[in-house]
């Protein structure tokens, strides 16, 4: 009874824990908020919160314009994510919002969804009057293809976050993501230049949309607004003079000058003061409704024509989030988890559509002010919410007047970062030749076919990348450096010196069906023929007419690596003769990390055919899977090292010194191949 009380017991405490391990992971806020130092914390937190809500509230405003629907959906944006990523995320000093990236990929989706020509009405006082376009049921249709492209943005994050996808973000490496962007900062540039003109166009979407876009632009370049373009101007320079004050004096300065919320207020002034909208015929921001809209359910008729992209839109945010998340981390000293930030953005996506937002994902320029002036938490994250609230219910209505000249310049301005990108050419043009293909790929393929399909073409690209290193290998000689445990390659290192009688081959990739002949064929060059056999006419004996002609033909064939047909013992002392004393041949498979049947046959056929061995990292139950230790093969021919396997060829050479071995390096299980 008692033995049975204490298994319970036991087990209630396992259940117990696993429920409150799944709750913390679930709800990363428990793990620190009980904790929170308020004195040490809370003002810090408060100061930065404050100091990004500054800079939230006009690019809330500036990247709905990207998206395609009405600025308020931007401050929408930025109130309810946040709100629900202070519950969920793992990150302390991300900062959750609008993002011009996925606003732009938002806003190009909208417009293919609803163009304006689905919305031309035709005036009925005449049948010569210029049709014109309907603008509040545009942007309420355009509205509506953003909320349900969002809440399948959500949804998906959310099962890939359950299904623990999070590793998906490896297959976006970091020149990928950063060509990716630059190309995002074109088309967001591109598509900002009519709104500093102050000229209206047709927005455009799919591939080749930038070159349309300027087009449009210089096509009808001569109607620019010049009053709007001032304006525009001199928001651009003086938002620029302070981001460079800014990052000049970061240390200097206790908070970062607000320039963006300067520009709002003053331009918002003006405008309202100067009459810009009716005199000048400058395009404002215009009706901004106060207070916040009740939930409403999404229109799931729109899913199916939107179901590709949500999932572009989805990996696109999560690798932005996860990727500076890391970044921050790291530099702090905690973890994050990206299954959960996956959740927490679906969950911030997924909730907040049910308020008429748009996708969000982090924002590097908002992050890095959050972080800058001192936020520790994501209470800082807590009171930009609360900022962004107070505008919405109180005084949204204040930058009615507001040039969208001004938010052009606003957004131009936070690209300087992301074009400061261009510097990675250079470097990896100097590391890695294959990155900066990745880079130029993502870059040129996202700007001529668009961010979607720009995206596709990357990855693919990355992955064939891959393939394209584990089918051709480096291969190499190795030779020991004295009085160390080393084996360098021979070729690459001086010190290095092969053992008398001992050829040890080396490659840095797995055998597999891609590259297993490539393998093969590379170990004979370097190693089995050059190592072993030397072709030699000159002993051939006097024969007839057609005997030297057959003898001719067998030694041709032979210096050619070639001997497919069998040779007589005779014919075989006539023609070859050794070139040197090699006596063994260890196969270094340290690197490979896995072995496929088709690589396993390839080598046991070069095992079989003349004097071969091999050496894998893998298992001896892993090479018995594929049936490896068959015949002349057996298990005995696996050593743990290098080291150990040149020890039992020294050994075997001095009792038995006609015999040829194989082996493998490393901390794992190799194999060694001995035939005569």
């Amino acid at each position: 009874h008692f033995q049975y009380k204490h298994r319970k017991s036991r087990s209630y405490l396992c259940q117990t824990t696993s429920a409150k391990a799944a709750a913390l992971n679930f709800l990363p806020i428990l793990t620190w908020l009980p904790s929170y130092p308020v004195k040490k914390y809370l003002f810090s937190d408060v100061v930065s919160g404050v100091s990004t809500g500054v800079v939230q509230l006009p690019q809330g405003l500036a990247y709905a314009m990207l998206a395609a629907v009405p600025p308020v959906y931007g401050l929408y944006s930025s109130f309810y994510p946040l709100l629900i990523y202070i519950f969920f995320g793992t990150s302390r000093h991300v900062s959750i919002g609008t993002f011009a990236v996925i606003s732009l990929m938002i806003g190009g989706v909208v417009v293919r969804e609803a163009p304006d020509s689905m919305f031309y009405i035709q005036p009925t006082n005449g049948t010569n009057a210029t049709a014109f376009v309907d603008e509040e049921a545009r942007d309420a249709r355009r509205v509506s293809v953003a909320v349900m492209l969002t809440t399948l943005v959500g949804i998906i994050q959310i099962v890939l976050g359950l299904l623990r996808f999070g590793f998906v973000a490896i297959y976006l490496t970091e020149p990928l993501v950063r060509g990716f962007t630059t190309a995002a900062s074109m088309h967001v540039f591109v598509s900002q230049l009519k709104y500093l003109l102050g000229v209206k166009t047709q927005r455009f979407s799919g591939p080749l949309s930038v070159i349309y876009s300027v087009k449009a632009v210089f096509s009808d370049i001569t109607s620019t607004n010049i009053t709007s373009l001032i304006v525009g101007l001199v928001c651009l320079i003086f938002l620029y003079v302070v981001k460079d004050i800014n990052e000049r004096f970061k240390k200097k300065l206790p908070i970062p000058i607000p320039g963006e919320i300067i520009v709002v207020i003053v331009s918002t002034g003006i405008s309202y003061g100067m009459s810009l909208s009716t005199d000048y015929k400058v395009d404002v921001v215009g009706k901004i409704p106060t207070g916040l809209l009740p939930p409403a359910v999404p229109e799931f008729s729109l899913l199916p024509s939107l179901v590709t992209d949500s999932f572009a839109v989805a990996v696109v945010g999560f690798s932005i989030d996860i990727s500076l998340a890391k970044i921050f981390a790291l530099k702090y000293g905690y973890s994050v988890d990206g299954n959960q930030e996956l959740i927490a953005l679906g969950l911030c996506n997924f909730i907040s559509s049910f308020f008429r937002t748009f996708a969000i994902t982090c924002s590097m320029s908002r992050s890095l002010v959050q972080e800058s002036t001192g936020g520790k938490t994501q209470i800082a994250g807590l009171v930009v919410s609360l900022v962004v609230l107070v505008v919405v219910v109180a005084i949204g209505f204040v930058f009615q007047p507001l040039p969208q000249t001004v938010l052009a310049a606003i957004i131009m301005v936070n690209l300087v970062g992301m074009f400061k990108q261009f510097r990675d050419i250079p470097t990896l043009w100097r590391t890695s030749k294959i990155e900066l293909a990745i880079w130029l790929v993502a870059f040129v393929a996202s700007v001529l076919l668009g961010l979607e399909y720009g995206l596709l073409v990357a990855v693919t690209f990355a992955i064939l990348t891959v393939i394209y290193r584990t089918q051709s290998p480096k291969t190499a000689v190795l030779g020991h450096v004295s009085d160390t445990g080393l084996y360098c390659d021979v070729d690459e290192y001086e010190e290095a010196a092969e053992y008398e009688g001992i050829k040890i081959f080396c490659s840095n990739s797995s055998i597999y069906f891609a590259n297993s002949d490539l393998y093969v064929n590379t170990l004979k060059e370097k190693v089995i023929q050059s190592a072993v056999f030397v072709c030699n006419t000159r002993r051939c004996p006097k024969k007839t007419e057609g005997g030297k002609q057959q003898a001719q033909l067998y030694s041709e064939d032979l210096c050619k690596g070639e001997s497919s047909f069998p040779l007589s013992p005779c014919e075989t002392d006539i023609f070859i003769e050794p070139l040197s004393t090699v006596h063994s041949i260890i196969l270094d498979w340290t690197s490979a990390n896995f072995i496929d049947s088709v690589g396993a046959k390839a080598i046991k056929q070069v095992l079989s055919f003349q004097w071969n061995q091999i050496q894998s990292k893998q298992s001896v139950v892993q090479l018995d899977t594929l049936q490896f230790f068959t015949g002349i093969i057996t298990t005995d021919m696996v050593f743990p090292t290098v080291h150990d396997a040149v020890l039992h060829c020294q050994h075997r050479n001095s009792h038995q010194p006609n015999n040829l071995t194989g082996a493998n390096t490393g901390n794992q299980e190799e194999v060694v191949e001995a035939t005569c």
